[in-house]
């Protein structure tokens, strides 16, 4: 036989040899073992370097008393009596909790794709530092492997630089900071401190963030989307990149269901949630004026610490009504706006023919146009007279036809002024506005017109509302408590109130006649003021002079009673002396008031005869909820008193005129209740529109008029501008209220119909005062007589 026939297994009769399973068992075995020496070697060199390195480092590592006492930088939180968030202020967004405030759903989501075996290791997993290790062999820069605790030693004391160094700290930290703190310590600071994008700390300021919620109403789905943020809260973060975002929260609902978080039926109805994500302009109530006026007032207080100590600033006002006032001033003023000319685009943008690039050049240049609430900017990508296509930030194409067209007009005409020309690449403004039913957009433009509104309860002076104007984002300025303007024809009932004190009554009778001032009188040029209508009405009682806000009654009353006798009892309202000089242009509100001030004024007819200070403030908390003031809720007294009950009874007996039959009557009309009593107001040529107004449980003020003072118009007037406003807000405010009129108070009678002081039912007090009586008193110095000329010209 050959030597091939005697390898061959065909010409053999032995059996087939089992050698080479045993080879390849053998091997496989050899093969383990040496994977086993290799860990247990890694395990013990990794353990020996430790050891070394503990010996060495760990007496110089960091003190971790700040994570012992941690006390991190919570932001001052401005908030609503009702609790909602109305602003915060601070270089980081946080709302501290404690674990057991944590829900279990939002902990087991961040164990699952963190650290599934936190309460199982000592601060080290030891496993996965040496997956890690071997996964850096030949490496300079380390990766994974870092627990909770790892991640919380390395976020208070270590640099983000990824070395083998720094990797050595955080495991020595990590095992200190184990020995320090119990596992629910270590795991509550991690929740609270980690950095999750857009200046959001922790897990709860960032469910209020993203999602518009308390963290206690977290769901599986929304949990699972915020434990992603950990890793890269720019890569992963919801709003700015959802697929990426997405993607990552589906493997964490996995993870949860692996690690037995949650059950199978759990993660398919996560997988499926569809999640909604809070908009920008849907970050908090329309509070920004009110929530700046809040911070001045705790800044002067406590100083930079009131940025980190983590106070809660709890106001007098509710976020209902907070917004129904935004909505209605903003109203107000768009409604004003439709009635301007057009001024044209806000700019012109150069648009590339290339359609594959005009979408980010688009993009690019509404960058600069931010959208004003609900007033979007949009770049007009072709314009007709009857048709204008433009597109949005979103990218979204809209069409604007027919009546959305008509504010624009002279912009769309072929023989118009270039300069507002509305073409391709002009940047406009548009609004979504109901007609028959349904919603289109219309051009509009943002106003330059500004406004004011604020509320209070006369009862104690809270503030219940205040928009200090049309966008803070636009202008900060708040004209609440800053703005100093003319009240004009508003500012007559302080004058009748000081004329009830010289003997006038409701029925006292004035001549509204001509008036006329000399040159010899004013000292200059001579003066003859007018009614707003242009008409004389001849005599006629008080009560309808103030309903018709007569001009020439004004004067007679003012010049009857005295100049500084009337600047006087201003003071008693809360106005001061100076900015009303003594002259007879008082009459016509020829000074200056904020709208403040006219709010804590009015608030003395409506409480019966009460100075109250206004009030913002309710109570403050440290972030632990513990009191550290409190509004003091004291009963109005009479050490607050400023004018008699009777006055103030008689005043809104007048007032009530005013919204019944007079220049407001429209206010108990649309309102449809009696208890409703306030004055308009319009200063000369236009240039301010006032109603003031109150029932006895609120106070409210509305104030339009250009920061630069000018003609709103030759028909715009405080009942045609700013009482709309206000009925709209009052509507809100004072639903389900029952109607409440002041009760009759001592010393008061009523005779045909007409109430009067006690002592001047008879022949006494001011029967009637004629044109004779009205004469303008000469002034003084030549300085004097310039002076109030330039009230005149006011």
């Amino acid at each position: 036989m050959s030597d091939n026939q005697k390898k061959s297994p065909q010409h053999s009769n032995a059996e087939p040899r089992p050698a080479p399973h045993r080879s390849a068992s053998t091997l496989l075995g050899r093969t383990l073992l040496w994977l086993i020496g290799l860990v247990l070697a890694g395990i013990f060199s990794i353990a020996l370097l430790l050891a070394l390195a503990f010996a060495m480092a760990y007496p110089n590592l960091p003190d971790i008393s700040g994570l012992t006492d941690y006390r991190p930088k919570l932001p001052m939180r401005i908030l609503s009596a009702d609790g909602q968030l109305l602003g915060e202020f601070g270089e980081e967004r946080r709302n501290y909790l404690s674990i057991k405030e944590i829900p279990a759903v939002m902990q087991n989501a961040v164990l699952a794709i963190e650290d599934a075996r936190f309460y199982q290791h000592g601060g080290v997993d030891y496993l996965g530092i040496v997956r890690a290790a071997m996964a850096n062999v030949g490496e300079t820069r380390s990766q994974g492997a870092s627990t909770i605790t790892m991640q919380v030693a390395r976020n208070f004391y270590l640099s983000t630089e990824k070395t083998f160094t720094r990797k050595i700290y955080e495991i020595l930290l990590a095992l200190k900071i184990e020995n320090a703190l119990s596992k629910e310590k270590i795991l509550e600071i991690y929740m609270n401190q980690i950095f999750l994008g857009h200046r959001a700390y922790g897990f709860a300021a960032a469910s209020e963030v993203y999602f518009g919620k308390p963290l206690k109403d977290i769901s599986v789905a929304e949990a699972a989307m915020l434990a992603g943020l950990p890793k890269a809260p720019s890569a992963y973060n919801p709003i700015n990149n959802p697929r990426r975002a997405n993607i990552r929260q589906q493997y964490i609902i996995e993870r949860m269901l692996e690690n037995g978080f949650i059950t199978a039926e759990q993660r398919d109805a996560a997988k499926a949630e569809t999640l909604r994500y809070r908009k920008v302009n849907e970050s908090m109530p329309h509070a920004e004026f009110v929530a700046e006026a809040a911070r001045q007032l705790i800044f002067s207080q406590y100083g930079e610490d009131a940025y980190t100590r983590g106070l809660n600033v709890y106001l007098t006002l509710r976020a209902d009504e907070q917004n129904a006032a935004y909505r209605a001033l903003r109203r107000g003023i768009m409604d004003y706006e439709r009635r301007q000319i057009y001024r044209g685009p806000e700019a012109y943008a150069d648009l590339p023919a290339d359609p594959k690039e005009l979408d980010s050049r688009i993009a690019e240049a509404l960058a600069e146009h931010p959208a004003n609430d609900e007033l979007l900017a949009a770049v007009v990508l072709d314009a007709e007279p009857k048709k204008v296509q433009a597109a949005l930030q979103s990218g979204e194409l809209i069409n604007i036809t027919g009546e959305g067209l008509k504010p624009a007009t002279s912009g769309l005409a072929d023989k118009g002024n270039p300069k507002t020309r509305i073409r391709r690449g002009a940047i406009i403004r548009v609004v979504k506005v109901a007609r028959a039913g349904k919603e289109e957009w219309t051009i509009t433009q943002l106003p330059e017109v500004e406004g004011a509104f604020v509320s209070l309860d006369p009862r104690n002076g809270s503030v219940r509302a205040l928009v200090g104007g049309f966008d803070y984002a636009k202008n900060k300025f708040n004209h609440v408590t800053q703005a100093w303007r003319q009240p004009g024809s508003s500012f007559k009932p302080f004058i009748y109130s000081a004329a009830l004190e010289k003997g006038f009554t409701p029925s006292t009778i004035v001549n509204d006649g001509p008036l006329f001032f000399d040159a010899s009188s004013t000292g200059s040029q001579p003066w003859e003021p007018k009614n707003y209508d242009g008409k004389f009405e001849g005599p006629m009682p008080l009560r309808k002079a103030l309903a018709k806000s007569k001009n020439m009654v004004s004067i007679r009353v003012l010049n009857s009673i005295g100049a500084p006798y009337a600047q006087q009892w201003l003071t008693r309202f809360g106005f001061e002396a100076e900015k009303h000089p003594a002259y007879l242009t008082m009459a016509l509100g020829a000074g200056s008031v904020t709208p403040m001030q006219m709010a804590q004024g009015f608030a003395v007819f409506a409480n019966g005869g009460y100075r109250v200070a206004p009030q913002l403030i309710a109570r403050l908390t440290d972030n632990n909820g513990r009191l550290l003031y409190e509004a003091p809720q004291t009963p109005l007294g009479e050490d607050s008193r400023v004018i008699e009950a009777r006055n103030a009874f008689l005043m809104s007996s007048l007032l009530q005129e005013v919204t019944r039959s007079g220049t407001a009557a429209k206010a108990q009309a649309q309102l449809k209740r009696p208890d409703i009593y306030g004055k308009t107001g319009t200063t000369n040529d236009s240039m301010d529109a006032w109603f003031a107004g109150y029932q006895q449980e609120l106070v409210a003020v509305v104030w339009i008029g250009y920061d630069q003072p000018k003609k709103l118009g030759d028909r715009e007037t405080g009942g045609g501008l700013s009482l709309p406003v206000w009925i709209e807000y009052m509507n809100f405010a004072l639903r389900g209220k029952p109607v409440a009129e002041p009760s009759v108070p001592e010393g008061v009678v009523n005779l045909n119909g007409e109430w009067y002081y006690e002592e001047y039912t008879g022949n006494s007090g001011v029967q009637a005062l004629s044109n004779d009586e009205a004469k303008m008193p000469a002034a003084g110095t030549a300085e004097e007589k310039k002076s109030i000329l330039d009230l005149f010209k006011r």
